[in-house]
C-alpha cells in the first residue's frame, strides 16, 4: 500500500486558502516545512485540520505504532469516522510499487497524480499524535497495480472530509476511472530509439 508521497507544490497557502475557503494558519513550527518529493512513513509532514473558522496545519508523524510497526494505512471500509481527529494529507503525487522489471532487482515503482488537480489531498485520521492514510478498494486507474488504495479527494473536496458533509461511504470511495495519470517511475522509461 502506499507508503511514499510527494509534496512539492510551491505556494501552498494561497491553494489551501481558495480551495477550503479558510483562512490557512501554521501550528507551531510547521512553517518550516520544506517541499519534498519523497515523504515516506514515520516522517512528520503537513497534515490539514479545520478548527473553528480556520485551516491549521501542523507537523505530524505519519504512522502510529501497532504491534507489526507503524500503522501508515488504514481501512476505512465499513467504518464510521464521525468521531475521529479527521485531517488531509496534502499531496501532489503517490507512488505504489509492483515486482522487478526483468533484470531488475529493485521493485518497480509508479507514480500517480490526479489528472485534474495538480494537489490533491488524501483523507486522513490521527491517533495517538501520529496520521494514517484511510484506503479504500481499488478504482479501474489502481487496479493494475494494487488491490487498495489510498481514498483520494480533490483540492476542492477537502472540506466534505473534513467537515463530512456528504455520506462518508460517498466520500471513501473509490477513484473513478480517468482520476490518475500514472507513469513508470523506476527504472525510467526507455528513451526513444531515433533510428
Amino acid at each position: 500500500m502506499c507508503n511514499l508521497y510527494s509534496l512539492k507544490t510551491g505556494d501552498l497557502f494561497a491553494t489551501w486558502n481558495k480551495v477550503l475557503k479558510l483562512p490557512v494558519v501554521w501550528d507551531g513550527q510547521a512553517s518550516n516545512f520544506e517541499p519534498r518529493p519523497e515523504i515516506k512513513m514515520t516522517e512528520a509532514a503537513p497534515i490539514v485540520r479545520h478548527v473553528g473558522d480556520q485551516a491549521v496545519v501542523s507537523m505530524t508523524k505519519w504512522g502510529w505504532p501497532g504491534p507489526k510497526g507503524p500503522v501508515f494505512n488504514f481501512r476505512s471500509d465499513d467504518r464510521d469516522f464521525s468521531g475521529s481527529d479527521r485531517v488531509l494529507i496534502p499531496a501532489d503525487a503517490f507512488y505504489e510499487f509492483t515486482a522487478p522489471q526483468p533484470g531488475q532487482k529493485r521493485k518497480t515503482r509508479w507514480k500517480f497524480t490526479m489528472a485534474d488537480n495538480p494537489l490533491f489531498w488524501i483523507a486522513g485520521i490521527v491517533k495517538n499524535g501520529c496520521w494514517t492514510m484511510l484506503t479504500t478498494e481499488p478504482g479501474p486507474d489502481i487496479v493494475p497495480y494494487h488491490d487498495r488504495q489510498v481514498v483520494l479527494l480533490s483540492a476542492e473536496g477537502g472540506r466534505d472530509w473534513l467537515d463530512l458533509t456528504r455520506p462518508q461511504p460517498e466520500i471513501l470511495a473509490p477513484a473513478p476511472a480517468g482520476t490518475l495519470h500514472v507513469v513508470r517511475d523506476f527504472p525510467p522509461e526507455p528513451e526513444p530509439s531515433l533510428v
